[in-house]
């Protein structure tokens, strides 16, 4: 039992993308560290480790052809930052400029794509590792010693992760789709607790969570996709690839069904206290997120998947549940059956799609577009297009590149105030605290100057008890691959395991104990430049910016809608224009979401309108709800008489929405009611459905919930437009009133 028990936990480990990349980690640094050892040459480790790291942050998922050119750009820039920092190390003046040019354009790059800020920010991190190197060596070795020894670890690091892509094709897609199926199944189970049939629930609050929970779901489905289409090639995909694709498609369209909303759910609870019909659906659609949970595990451990017969009984008991309600015959009830039927229907189609991801392969490849949007430049012009289209202040890219530029600078200057035999670790420092936006700079600051206190009491420790040169060697290799296995998810013990390598590896050459304090007050001071930088060099305030995610979460539903309405009129088709406009609107919503998440993290001047923005993304999040609804019954529906009225309606409300956007966006005022928007409102309300068939009495009753939200969101929308334009005007005031003022 306990032998059987290694292997299982062998292969869970190797399942987690965690595990795998720190395996990768752990191989080069500690073959590089055994061959230093053997050839007694210890102080070659440092550089060699330090390009290892570099190459390792740089590393981005693609196939192996994908991740062998990416290394060759990567390695081409460390080249050049190697050098560079080599020649202009003994000239400060020129260093310092050298350094504010490359920090702009490095950071720039990530307006090109995810690969690139990768490579950009790698680039920039060895180009410090670099004068620490030089300033460590002191000019030992000749000109090319320090950058010839990064090189080599970069580029040994760079093979190990190609070939790694080429041996193991496959892994990162079932890893990141399961990943996928894992926060979808919290979704669903989250949004079963919206129909748990009590009176005086926080529905508003779960609509709130369930909102910023979307947004991960996002996420994963875009790195999901992402993973796929590199693997895919410009020829047919192979048997894995088709399923790996057929599965990401599922997934899709669970999103889809489980982010739809048929009802107001406290009305509908309210209606049926005495009922277990809402009992049912909780339960349905908690053993569905159950569901996606087990084929998160299924496909992670490479295991058949069986979606069980629990669900099946559960649809059963819903149906029959169902037919005892239509059977009472209650007039007030026949709007709410109707819904609740629709709802009923959405989730059998969604227990059958899941119970198709047990064999996806028998799926029929005619009635599913497999094409996908490759978001990546496909030309030099291109790419450069993205960057010169950041250039301009209002660009976060731009704003955070100057932001970081002038932290750097300011680093070098204090490294030479304080102690420039040991200060490249200020600079350092702020690189890796200075982050795009508010919260998440405080947030590393805060965790990088406890994680270097506990790293360095972890150090001293380790130098008490273990005074062999090798033991300590050993637990460097172990703290280089803790690092890269929390620093993404545990920042304060990546900082700490990042700075206990440093502090045995530099023992390896010398007296670690040295570094200590150095350590701690360039750690205390690149922090302290960092938040200093954030707060006064362009400061990204998202409270600023809401209005205009909010401005694109609006328009990209109002596309998402025309995508849908075109559908049932041609009839269901998942193609690329279709997936793309639900894609959008999804990104918009998560973007929206993001953007309230950092701005409650903002000091308190700049989130006052913290209510109004939370009650707008619960609003824009339950119109996409309801727009999901529409999208996960459409169909091409018969001629009626209605046709007309309905094609009318939804015109006016895509109109509504473009208007309340284009008054978000800044592009006229926004009042807080319109009389147009209010008589549409009315009128959905009131479209006769008793001679309509259950196709038109649904899109009736969706475009009647849509419009219901029309008043809402524009009353908080010019709410929030008031409130930013009341902001900017007392800036405005107080820079006039401000000595000097009054000449700006």
């Amino acid at each position: 039992m306990h032998s059987a028990s290694i292997p299982d936990t062998l292969r869970r480990l190797w399942a987690h993308d965690t595990f795998v990349y720190s395996l990768r980690v752990f191989i080069a640094l500690a073959s590089v560290m055994a061959l230093c050892w053997w050839h007694d040459r210890m102080d070659l480790v440092i550089p060699a480790f330090l390009g290892v790291i570099a190459c390792a942050l740089a590393e981005t998922d693609d196939n192996w052809r994908g991740r062998l050119l990416a290394q060759v750009v990567t390695l081409a820039c460390f080249a050049v930052a190697a050098v560079a920092v080599k020649a202009l190390f003994p000239h400060p003046w020129l260093f310092l400029a050298g350094m504010v040019l490359s920090t702009f354009c490095l950071t720039m790059l990530g307006a090109i794509g995810e690969r690139y800020r990768a490579i950009g920010y790698a680039t920039l991190i060895l180009a410090i590792y670099t004068t620490i190197g030089v300033e460590q060596g002191r000019g030992e070795g000749g000109f090319w010693h320090e950058p010839a020894l990064l090189m080599a670890g970069a580029a040994w690091y760079g093979l190990l992760s190609v070939l790694w892509a080429a041996l193991f094709v496959h892994q990162p897609v079932q890893q990141r789709l399961a990943r996928l199926y894992a926060v979808l199944g919290d979704y669903l189970l989250l949004k079963a607790s919206l129909f748990e049939p009590v009176r005086g629930i926080d529905l508003e609050a779960r609509r709130l969570e369930l909102a910023q929970l979307n947004s991960k779901v996002v996420v994963a489905l875009n790195a999901a996709k992402e993973s796929i289409f590199s693997r895919l090639g410009q020829s047919r995909p192979g048997r894995k690839t088709a399923r790996y694709l057929r599965l990401y498609f599922i997934a899709q369209d669970v999103h889809e069904r489980a982010s739809s909303s048929h009802y107001p759910y406290d009305e509908l609870a309210d209606a049926f206290f005495h009922s277990d019909i809402m009992f049912r659906c909780q339960r349905l659609l908690g053993l569905q997120g159950q569901a996606c949970r087990r084929l998160a595990r299924a496909i992670r451990m490479r295991q058949p998947f069986d979606a069980g017969d629990e669900a099946r009984q559960a649809r059963a008991d819903l149906d029959a549940s169902l037919d005892y309600l239509r059977r009472q015959g209650r007039p007030e009830w026949a709007r709410l059956l109707r819904s609740v039927g629709a709802l009923s229907a959405n989730l059998a189609e969604l227990d059958r799609r899941l119970g198709s991801a047990s064999n996806p392969d028998k799926l029929d490849e005619q009635q599913q577009d497999n094409s996908l949007l490759d978001r990546s430049p496909q030309s030099v012009g291109e790419a450069f297009d993205r960057v010169r289209l950041q250039l301009t202040p209002g660009a976060p890219v731009f704003r955070y590149a100057v932001r970081l530029t002038l932290a750097m600078a300011a680093g070098y200057g204090m490294l030479h105030l304080v102690h420039p035999q040991q200060g490249y670790w200020i600079v350092l420092t702020t690189l890796f605290v200075c982050a795009p936006s508010y919260g998440a700079t405080r947030t590393r600051l805060v965790q990088r100057v406890l994680g270097t206190v506990l790293g360095l009491l972890v150090g001293w420790v380790l130098f008490k008890l273990f005074s062999s040169l090798l033991v300590q060697a050993l637990f460097a290799v172990v703290a280089g691959v803790a690092f890269f296995a929390t620093r993404s998810t545990r920042y304060m013990i990546g900082t700490a395991a990042i700075t206990v390598l440093v502090l045995l590896c530099f023992n390896q050459i010398g007296n670690g104990y040295d570094l200590f304090v150095p350590r701690l007050v360039d750690t205390l001071i690149g922090a302290g430049i960092a938040g200093l930088a954030v707060l006064v060099v362009m400061p990204d305030w998202q409270g600023r910016r809401l209005t205009q995610a909010a401005a694109r979460a609006l328009a990209a539903n109002s596309r998402y809608l025309r995508e849908i309405m075109i559908q049932y009129e041609t009839g269901k088709r998942d193609d690329l224009a279709y997936r793309l406009a639900r894609r959008n609107a999804h990104n918009a919503d998560a973007a929206l979401s993001m953007a309230m998440s950092n701005m409650l993290a903002e000091p308190g001047h700049f989130r006052r309108d913290a209510d109004a923005g939370l009650r707008f993304l619960t609003l824009s999040h339950t119109l996409l709800n309801y727009l999901s609804g529409l999208g996960a019954h459409r169909e091409s529906l018969s001629d009626h008489a209605s046709d007309a009225q309905i094609a009318r309606m939804t015109m006016g409300v895509i109109d509504a929405l473009d208007g309340i956007a284009a008054g978000l966006a800044g592009k006229g005022g926004l009042a807080a009611s319109s009389e147009e928007e209010g008589a549409l409102a009315r009128a959905l309300e009131q479209l006769p459905e008793d001679d309509a068939d259950d196709g038109h009495r649904l899109v009736l009753t969706q475009l009647g919930l849509i419009g219901g939200v029309l008043g809402p969101l524009r009353k908080v929308g010019s709410r929030l437009v008031r409130l930013e334009s009341r902001e900017v005007e007392e800036e405005e005031a107080a820079g006039a009133e401000a000595p000097g003022g009054g000449g700006r």
